[in-house]
């Protein structure tokens, strides 16, 4: 059995495109081609399988969510980064630019074969750019400020640029598609007329891989079914199936979350930051969420795909067909094997109890803090690192240590006795430390219901303000800061279990590191203390396997939410952004002194990384370049620092 949510895929009145019907000039973007008969009718059978044994069912999708943890969103860029090999196998090879670009006939050729719309672009920023003082200028700039309005805009992304590496492009034309026979024409107009090809579903990328210049966008924004179903069997296979979620190319987190817990009383493991995508680049680059310690990564998660490859196949992939591209495609790295056009994930038993551990714990002075830091260590492993734990402690460069945990299924009393111990130790030394911490616990299934939220803790969310919007449109306020933000520094690391063995090394290692800049230790982007029955799906993928020797994750950033390239009054202020990135650089090298080979996680990493074909998939990456090279021979789909992308 299954149930469906159609996404209605509405246009922002401030949606930025314009449809192509005729054209009379010649528009040279980037790559882009007319379909092949033979594409498009695959592409037409592989969008419409569907499980034989399920039955529909169909009810409104009610944009209501779930709040409460901090997690972690992606923003999203442009540029493609041709970097040095270092792969004993030989990369694929380029397309090179060269052949004749599409003329107007050949762009109203790919329009008429279309379900979706071929659309002109422009920024939402260009009125801020001619008349920046002007009441519409104003709008768009507060606009700019919503994660939503960032989504419906084809020109726009949630990272604005990426101090001395990206500034977040404009494709000149974009394919709003709304199947899976529109990528596959997108695809092959590209292949046919040698064009550069970008995938943007909700614009979250923090390395810039979905946006580029002179570029086709293929826009996947309108593309929003959801089905639940009772027993999923991937195609091709037997046996008794188990509870999933299918989500196409453009659903976020948001309405997944709303179709699965809110009304089917489930779990899917996903990103806690409502408007990224379910179907996308976080579950393609692996998809670390708040609970991973328990319910391992999103591919790790992962039961199916449908994926469009480079030569305009329609491919239905799983562990039974298809399965070397199945294996790449769970951690290989978003736009980069083929086009994904929907997922199908596992879902899980509901957790009884969601609890937060919040607040402070400031140390008065560098002696003290050394030794706050120390005593953390001691009691992580045994405390902390496991499956009923995740999100973050704050180390910064004022003494502080800033606790913003979950956990999940502990009653509020036994989170409270686990960490008694290490506040008494605090209590005991007024002189050094001074704490204000605080321990609170919500039903679990309320997690992303917005009634809650807005009825109990109306602080930690934000409504869309606009009008005419969907009824529980919503973000979490702490992640105000991943929109519309321009990079100056970002950098991360796997943190390996054996490091904990020496907590006063790795303490001073730490208070090292915060001498330079503030950094976040996160539980759950690690899979040293997981469930085992998470590590044992998450073998199955092609994450570095250093992560499963790894007990948390070090994130270093610093970033602005008010910096708009070629805005008057919002440029990047350059003596700024070279502090910054330069202590963030500082930094994040003493945290890989301290772990050399640890590796880290290719969604949220530096994009000048250095040996990032080791640090994102180690012992992993020749078979995914192999594979890479099978599916994808001419190298069409490119991105920064992803598999092939050396050439």
């Amino acid at each position: 059995m299954h149930r469906n949510w159609t996404g209605s895929g509405r246009e922002s009145a401030w949606e930025v495109g314009e449809r192509v019907s005729t054209m009379t000039e010649d528009p040279s973007p980037a790559r882009s081609g007319s379909p092949t008969s033979t594409s498009v009718v695959q592409g037409e059978a592989m969008a419409s399988h569907q499980d034989a044994n399920a039955r529909n069912g169909r009810i409104d999708r009610r944009t209501a969510l779930k709040a409460a943890g901090a997690m972690a969103a992606m923003p999203a860029m442009g540029w493609t980064v041709v970097v040095p090999t270092r792969a004993a196998t030989a990369p694929p090879t380029p397309i090179t630019p060269g052949r004749a670009a599409p003329s107007p006939a050949d762009w109203q050729s790919l329009a008429r074969s279309l379900t979706g719309d071929l659309l002109e672009v422009r920024s939402p920023l260009d009125v801020c750019r001619k008349d920046p003082h002007s009441a519409r200028a104003e709008a768009v700039l507060e606009n700019m400020r919503n994660p939503f309005f960032l989504e419906e805009q084809p020109g726009a992304t949630h990272t604005t640029g990426w101090f001395n590496a990206f500034e977040s492009a404009v494709s000149p034309r974009a394919i709003a598609a709304e199947n899976a026979r529109d990528i596959a024409a997108a695809v092959e107009f590209a292949r046919q007329h040698d064009l550069k090809l970008v995938v943007k579903g909700t614009g979250h990328d923090y390395l810039g891989r979905s946006s580029a210049p002179n570029s086709i966008l293929v826009w996947t924004h309108k593309m929003r079914d959801i089905t639940v179903h009772d027993d999923f069997v991937p195609t091709g296979g037997d046996g008794a199936g188990v509870p999933a979620v299918t989500v196409a190319a453009g659903s976020r987190w948001l309405e997944t979350y709303d179709a699965v817990t809110n009304h089917s009383g489930r779990f899917v493991q996903g990103g806690g930051c409502t408007s990224v995508g379910a179907c996308g680049g976080f579950i393609l680059g692996s998809g670390f969420g708040a609970l991973s310690k328990r319910f391992g990564t999103g591919a790790g998660n992962m039961l199916e795909a449908e994926v469009v490859t480079a030569d305009g196949k329609v491919l239905v992939v799983n562990e039974f067909q298809h399965s070397d591209l199945f294996w790449a495609l769970r951690g290989g790295g978003g736009g980069t094997f083929g086009i994904v056009t929907r997922l199908t994930l596992r879902t899980h038993e509901l957790p009884k109890i969601l609890g937060g551990f919040m607040g402070h714990i400031k140390a008065k002075n560098d002696t003290a803090y050394r030794e706050l830091i120390e005593r953390f260590l001691r009691f992580y492993p045994d405390h902390i690192n496991n499956p009923n734990w995740g999100e973050t402690v704050k180390f910064t460069p004022e003494n502080t240590l800033e606790l913003s945990l979950i956990f999940i299924d502990l009653p509020e009393e036994q989170a409270r006795k686990t960490w008694q111990p290490f506040l008494d130790w605090i209590d005991e030394h007024p002189d050094d430390y001074e704490r204000d911490v605080e321990i609170v616990s919500v039903p679990f299934k309320d997690y992303w219901n917005i009634d809650f939220w807005l009825e109990n803790y109306p602080a930690l969310i934000q409504e869309d303000p606009r009008k005419d919007q969907p009824a529980g449109q919503f973000w979490w306020k702490t992640n105000d800061s991943a929109v519309s933000e321009y990079m100056y520094g970002y950098a991360s690391r796997w943190i390996p279990l054996e490091n904990f063995k020496d907590p006063a090394a790795l303490a001073r290692t730490f208070f090292d590191a915060s001498r330079h800049w503030n950094f976040k230790l996160y539980v759950n982007k690690a899979m040293a203390g997981a469930a085992p029955e998470a590590v044992e799906r998450d073998r199955r993928t092609c994450i570095n396997p250093t992560v499963f020797d790894a007990a948390a994750w070090i994130l270093m950033q610093a970033s602005d939410t008010d910096v708009f390239p070629g805005v008057p009054g919002h440029e990047p202020d350059r003596t700024k952004a070279e502090i910054l990135a330069s202590r963030v650089a500082s930094g994040i090298e003493v945290i890989r002194q301290a772990t050399p080979g640890a590796g880290n996680y290719a969604n949220e990493a530096d994009y000048h990384e250095p040996d990032w074909q080791e640090a994102f998939w180690g012992t992993h990456y020749p078979r995914l370049l192999a594979i890479k090279k099978r599916y994808d021979p001419t190298g069409m789909f490119q991105t920064h620092h992803s598999v092939g992308s050396e050439s």
